[in-house]
């Protein structure tokens, strides 16, 4: 090769470096850690971690390409938890997704540093996990099932069905759950947050982390939707007529 050649090839190439650099470090695998309070083999679990990482495609993140994640499958046992999330915190992942309280408040113990997006929590702020809603603070943020005048709400839906109801499931007497798997396992009455589109929702939490913000920055949101369930089986056998009103503002009525 002349050296004229030798040296236009050489200046070619510096001048591709940065735009190649700058490829690798789109393509760098990022690390998240995922810790459910679920054994593998439950269908309403699979569903909604289906659903994170569904959430995450659209957003530029591909399993095996830019993105490794850790699932860890801890079982609803307070000690496997703990010892998952210590596990997990170990790792220094980029984030963490933190299912439901019970996750969240290991984690914590583990790790103040790795970012953790939390769903399926009550109370974040009494709880101790934020600072506030607005200003999360610490290294924890994510989606929240209810403000506690859920239970007001409740009451009023269950005062529709069952007029004179006074006590609990014990006496026979109607019953209202906060999610849709009670009823679809013969439970009366549900009303909660749509869980499955929280965990949709967190890759996009997931997301920014990923790309830069800090949780602290990120506010903790109330969820958007809420599904009523009504299982009309358990209502003829408790002897309660469902009203046309109700029925009709139920997103799933089981028959």
């Amino acid at each position: 090769m002349r050296r004229r050649e030798f040296i236009t090839l050489l200046a070619g190439s510096v001048a591709a470096w940065p735009r190649i650099v700058r490829a690798q470090q789109r393509e760098q695998t990022r690390r998240v850690g995922i810790l459910l309070p679920a054994t593998a083999d439950d269908a309403v679990w699979q569903d909604r971690l289906g659903a994170f990482l569904q959430g995450l495609g659209p957003l530029g993140w591909t399993i095996g390409r830019n993105l490794h994640v850790d699932t860890r499958w801890a079982t609803p046992n307070a000690a496997e938890i703990r010892r998952h999330a210590a596990e997990l915190a170990a790792l220094a992942p980029d984030a963490i997704l933190a299912a439901a309280t019970s996750s969240v408040v290991p984690l914590l113990q583990a790790t103040r540093t790795v970012p953790i997006i939390f769903t399926a929590t009550n109370d974040p702020v009494g709880a101790g996990f934020v600072d506030s809603l607005a200003r999360p603070g610490g290294n924890a943020t994510g989606f929240m099932n209810w403000e506690f005048s859920m239970g007001a709400k409740w009451l009023e839906l269950l005062k529709q069905i069952a007029p004179g109801v006074t006590r609990a499931a014990r006496h026979k007497l109607p019953a209202i759950y906060w999610e849709r798997f009670f009823v679809t396992a013969g439970g009366l009455m549900s009303y909660g947050p749509d869980l499955t589109e929280a965990f949709r929702q967190a890759a996009g939490y997931v997301d920014r982390i990923l790309k830069g913000e800090k949780p602290g920055d990120l506010p903790v949101q109330a969820p958007n939707k809420y599904e009523l369930a009504i299982n009309l089986k358990t209502a003829k056998a408790l002897d309660l007529s469902v009203p046309q009103s109700l029925l009709a503002r139920a997103d799933e009525v089981i028959e």
